[in-house]
């Protein structure tokens, strides 16, 4: 039979680990289980985790504390979360569970917001209270949810609801931004490729050139001319770019420079429609997330356009909550907007018919993940040969203009 590693977690918080050989992972869990253990991780031995699976202890706590600590992240709240999830599923009260992330804690920052949330519960307050001063980290979206699973005596449940939420959110995003890592590649070796031509390359024929004055053809003294810009003024450019990027990053920050840039964006074609196509994306999984839990439909459309990062498409939700109070039905609300297809309104219009709206947006979200994944794939089949082009055209017009004016000098010299 193989060989588990497994880690569990006692009732009084504390946790342990061992090794045992089962038929299978559900058999070691039943086999804690029956001695009062509550199973955290069950992990074949030969699995190429299994040496991660060990408790943390004072001495690689520390170890792992060595390092810089970024404070807490996305990562660190969905991981939180799925862990929660399963040991009060496993039966473990909430203040042991604490206890036992506490323990297992790997940066300083983590182990404090832990601690302090311990601490709240340890004093009489729900894990939704507890959370509240720390709303900047995990948002009304989060808190919400816990809430309501407290008051429907739910919270394992909901905490599971919560994590796969935050993974088809984290899934959609790293899709997104693997797509554009090639042709990101492909921008940054075309920009070093001009400068080093244009500031290297170019300098090298100046002094062939410079007898010819104005014989020269006129790519070439261009290309000259900007060789020569390059290789004399490189410092001042690094040093604008030093100056200026951090000065655009803090104006895009502000209200005026997202408006700005989210406009653009969405002006944009192809990325514009499939930027569009993600914030509704985010907002129909939040609002049936929200509703399938509980949550009143005001409190769900105001937590779910929250969640739309983009300035413009946020500010258009803006009128669906007063058409709701009014008494309006969702689905024309919606479509004011201008945001929503005609399949996701449909859609919409027969989850409010039927009174399964929360399982519609959730089916919606599933829908539309297709299509931001097929959109970005149309956009990169597009943009990559666009981008070699690019850069392909802009050495040639530098190898040419050089070319031009070594052909010059030969029939000077003729």
């Amino acid at each position: 039979m193989p060989e588990f590693v497994w880690q569990a977690a006692k009732a009084d918080g504390s946790v342990r680990e061992g090794k045992v050989s089962a038929a299978s992972r559900e058999a070691v869990s039943r086999q804690l289980l029956g001695q009062g253990l509550t199973p955290l991780k069950v992990v074949e031995a030969a699995a190429p985790d299994a040496g991660r699976i060990a408790p943390v202890s004072a001495t690689s706590k520390s170890t792992a504390f060595r390092g810089r600590d970024k404070g807490i992240n996305s990562t660190d709240i969905r991981l939180l979360t799925t862990e929660l999830a399963v040991m009060l599923r496993a039966g473990l009260p909430l203040d042991h569970a604490l206890r036992v992330l506490i323990g297992m804690a790997s940066r300083p920052s983590v182990g404090a917001l832990l601690n302090d949330i311990f601490k709240s519960v340890k004093a009489g307050r729900g894990l939704s209270q507890a959370l509240a001063p720390h709303r900047a980290l995990f948002g009304d979206f989060y808190i919400n949810m816990l809430r309501s699973g407290e008051a429907g005596g739910q919270l394992a449940e909901v905490l599971d609801r919560l994590a796969e939420h935050l993974e088809r959110i984290r899934a959609l995003r790293e899709s997104v931004i693997s797509a554009f890592i090639y042709p990101a590649i492909l921008v940054f070796v075309a920009v070093i490729s001009v400068i080093l031509m244009l500031g290297v390359v170019v300098p090298q024929f100046e002094t062939l050139f410079s007898d010819l004055g104005d014989a020269l053809p006129a790519p070439t003294r261009i290309i000259v001319a900007a060789g020569h810009f390059f290789s004399d003024w490189w410092w001042a450019m690094m040093l604008a770019a030093a100056v200026l990027i951090p000065a655009l990053r803090r104006w895009l920050a502000t209200p005026a420079g997202r408006a700005w840039r989210d406009n653009s964006l969405l002006k944009l074609p192809i990325l514009g429609a499939v930027a569009q196509k993600y914030e509704a994306t985010r907002f129909t999984r939040s609002m049936g997330t929200l509703l399938g839990n509980g949550v009143p439909i005001v409190t769900a459309l105001r937590i779910a356009a929250d969640t739309m990062s983009n300035y413009r498409l946020h500010a258009a939700m803006e009128g669906v909550i007063p058409a709701i109070k009014q008494g309006g039905r969702l689905a024309e609300a919606l479509q004011a907007t201008g945001l929503f297809t005609p399949l996701a309104l449909n859609m919409v219009r027969l989850g409010e018919e039927t009174g399964r709206l929360d399982a519609m947006l959730l089916e919606l979200a599933r829908v539309q993940d297709g299509e931001v994944e097929t959109g970005i794939k149309r956009l990169i089949a597009l943009l990559e040969p666009l981008l070699i082009l690019i850069l392909g055209a802009a050495i040639a017009s530098i190898i040419v203009a050089i070319l031009l004016g070594i052909l010059s000098v030969n029939e000077l010299a003729g």
